[in-house]
């Protein structure tokens, strides 16, 4: 299967600036999208419905989760198998208000599209990022429990100093602090693997976010925060975990997984 994942801040620039070209080439599996900044309701508006009627989608069925506030947040998933069900969310209201998880059951797996919340600047939401991450890892063990789990996403955090340029300089900045690093270390040592440092341990220079200032993409000053993240169970099926550092169209670019499943 091929998967892909991608932070498109706003799915409505975002196809204004080559996505549609992207997502046919690539053919996906699968496609799984953050940061949508799309309400797609019951009550769909006449721009969103041409989005959804465009035709790279129409072999796909497509599940969406809007956050509650109009242009912010949102995930999408966009699969060419049909799953055996559907959650928006993780059951917990307090975190299910941003529309920042979408997980899909299919026979072998469980597909989960997360789009993890920014710490911001003065680290004012770090305190909530904490309690997140403590419940999402468990919202992915005890669906680990009935069979593997791939997630994808915008996680929002650096693991390891060789996943952004400068660590020092950001050390207490946000996605970059010992606090969200921690809970990334736990989230892998419950039982989950970082894919593509489980194929590139040492490979340096790979980034999926940079900064619009600066010129911050064009000297590659970039931090890695998008993840395909798996169960350990089946890290043999993983054949390829891959950046597309060379896709514009959002301040993130696209990253993928090719696993046998």
């Amino acid at each position: 299967m091929k998967l892909i994942s991608w932070n498109v801040n706003g799915i409505r620039a975002c196809l204004k600036k080559g996505f549609e070209g992207f997502f046919k080439e690539q053919n996906a599996d699968i496609f799984c999208l953050q940061e949508t900044k799309m309400q797609v309701t019951e009550e769909k508006g006449k721009e969103v419905m041409e989005i959804l009627q465009l035709p790279i989608f129409q072999e796909y069925f497509c599940y969406w989760n809007s956050a509650e506030k109009k242009g912010y947040s949102g995930t999408a998933i966009f699969t060419k198998q049909k799953p055996k069900s559907i959650k928006y969310g993780i059951g917990i209201e307090e975190h299910d208000k941003e529309g920042r998880v979408i997980t899909l059951e299919f026979e072998n797996f469980y597909m989960v599209d997360i789009y993890t919340p920014n710490s911001k600047r003065e680290l004012e939401r770090l305190d909530y990022r904490q309690v997140w991450e403590d419940e999402i890892r468990k919202y992915l063990l005890e669906l680990n429990q009935k069979k593997p789990v791939i997630m994808c996403g915008d996680l929002n955090v650096a693991h390891k100093e060789i996943d952004l340029k400068n660590p020092k300089t950001n050390r207490r900045n946000a996605g970059f602090t010992d606090e969200e690093r921690n809970k990334m270390t736990e989230l892998l040592e419950a039982g989950f693997i970082d894919t593509f440092r489980y194929l590139y341990p040492e490979k340096t220079d790979c980034y999926s976010w940079w900064s619009y200032m600066g010129r911050a993409r064009e000297k590659n000053v970039g931090w890695r925060i998008d993840y395909f993240i798996t169960s350990k169970d089946i890290k043999e099926k993983i054949k390829e975990a891959k950046i597309y550092a060379d896709i514009m169209g959002s301040d993130h670019c696209p990253v993928g997984l090719e696993i046998e499943i």
